[in-house]
């Protein structure tokens, strides 16, 4: 049985091989940039939605604050019409 080995022609030049070469490490160095890239906006995303959180809450205090102060200038408001309705 007749064995073909694998071999490189001469008619290949260097530079294609180098460019195979180039591009592959490229694709790699692409490939990694983006993969961290990737993490980062992971990082990002979760640090925003703490802070997201974070602001919700103050702001249904506040909600809560200003419906206080809401219902507190009616109950004025009400003093004051029945203060002078009295005179």
């Amino acid at each position: 049985m007749v064995r073909d080995e694998w071999h490189l022609s001469k008619s290949v030049p260097v530079t294609f091989i180098l460019a195979i070469v180039g591009q592959t490490v490229a694709l790699v160095w692409f490939v990694a940039s983006m993969n961290s890239g990737i993490q980062n906006n992971a990082e990002d995303i979760i640090r925003n939605d703490t802070r997201l959180t974070k602001v919700e809450g103050i702001m249904n205090e506040q909600a809560v604050t200003l419906a206080r102060m809401d219902e507190n200038i009616k109950a004025i408001r009400s003093l004051i019409e029945r203060s002078v309705d009295m005179r």
